[in-house]
């Protein structure tokens, strides 16, 4: 395999650029000679023309170095053989490559100099027409002008690239917000609890037992659910030595309410019409809303019986909690940090296109109920 020192300076684009320059050039030296006038074509006018193509090749490294050799071989054609008058494609592309990588000074003092040289040069002893006088500076008024307009185009194509690129890294960042709320929300609180049911029952063996053994179950799963979020913050590419353990969903609310009936909190799970696989987004949004919705039943409403209902339906899928306690309700969004888990609720069911209800019930207790729309392909999944 060669070393980078053996390959050229420049691309294959800087070299097809350079060829269709010098093509159109040479097309253009020979379109506009008089065979009977003036103008002839020749061999020595074919080549220099030929020749002011190659320092294209170097535009991209040294552009207004290449513009002042585009410039030199041009006066040079032009004061050697009788040519016509012409503001060539290869004058174009190396003006237009010191527009796009040069500030504006340099980009103003290079139109001027490749306006007037062009003129002098082309005119040789005799003074020029005015159509012949003011075709150069035109054309390099158009030249630096597109210039400065795709430059202006591409600044705002990245600014507003960068803008989406922050915006995804916000989204992501409130995401993992909202799923270390409800790993830390729900399996600390567990794992309080547990902790001082196993201290208050210290005289029954058993009880501290089934207590210890759910307090670390929810430590593992809480352990689990935090190094895979960890695991999406890596910065490095390296593959993982074993697949991560895939989220949790519709159908683990089972385990759900078997840890929150350990936790101290009657719990019933009532399932509605056929059963069937969710997209593992719309799962994991059906658990982490009955996941939240269980642990503000534990931490306020008080002494309560929390009932949860999923029901299939043909178009949609609902979760339903509630609880017929009167200890209190969640903190709303505006209450500060307390609130981050409902904002995240709705945030979850809002990704989906869903709608969700919150608040006290007449007959008393507090009831989330989150309805999430199924598309076309997951109905009929």
């Amino acid at each position: 395999m060669p070393s980078s020192s053996d390959e050229p300076p420049w691309s294959r684009n800087d070299a097809l650029v350079t060829a269709g320059a010098c093509a159109l050039n040479l097309l253009s030296y020979v379109f506009f000679t008089d065979p009977g006038g003036r103008h002839q074509v020749s061999v020595p006018g074919f080549l220099l023309v030929a020749l002011a193509a190659v320092p294209l090749l170097a535009r991209r490294s040294h552009p207004v170095a290449v513009l002042a050799a585009v410039l030199a071989l041009d006066a040079t054609a032009a004061l050697a053989l009788p040519l016509p008058s012409h503001f060539g494609a290869v004058l174009v592309v190396a003006l237009y490559s010191v527009a796009r990588a040069c500030p504006g000074r340099v980009t103003a003092v290079a139109a001027v100099a490749t306006a007037a040289l062009t003129v002098l040069s082309q005119s040789s002893d005799r003074i020029p027409p005015w159509r012949e006088a003011v075709g150069p500076p035109l054309s390099v008024l158009i030249v630096v002008g597109a210039a400065l307009a795709v430059t202006r185009w591409q600044r705002e194509v990245e600014a507003n690239r960068r803008l989406l690129a922050d915006r995804a890294v916000a989204d992501e960042r409130r995401r993992i917000a909202r799923e270390l709320h409800d790993i830390v929300a729900h399996h600390i609180t567990t794992m309080q609890l547990m902790a001082g049911g196993a201290r208050a029952n210290l005289a029954d063996p058993e009880v501290v037992r089934d207590a210890l053994v759910t307090l670390e179950s929810s430590g593992r799963l809480a352990l689990r659910e935090m190094r895979q979020l960890l695991d999406v913050l890596r910065a490095d590419d390296e593959p993982e030595a074993a697949p991560s353990l895939p989220q949790p969903g519709a159908d683990d609310l089972d385990r759900l309410v078997a840890e929150s009936r350990l936790a101290g909190l009657p719990t019933e799970l009532t399932v509605h019409g056929a059963v069937r696989p969710l997209p593992p987004t719309v799962g994991l949004t059906v658990f982490r809303i009955a996941q939240e919705a269980l642990t503000n039943t534990r931490k306020y409403a008080g002494a309560a019986r929390a009932s949860v209902w999923l029901t299939y339906r043909q178009d949609r899928i609902t979760v339903e909690v509630r609880d017929d306690g009167g200890g209190g309700s969640p903190p709303s969004e505006a209450a500060g940090p307390g609130g981050y888990g409902l904002i995240g609720m709705r945030e979850r069911v809002a990704l989906h296109g869903g709608t969700l209800t919150v608040g006290p019930q007449p007959e008393g207790g507090f009831a989330v109920l989150a309805e999430l729309p199924l598309t076309t392909e997951e109905v009929h999944r």
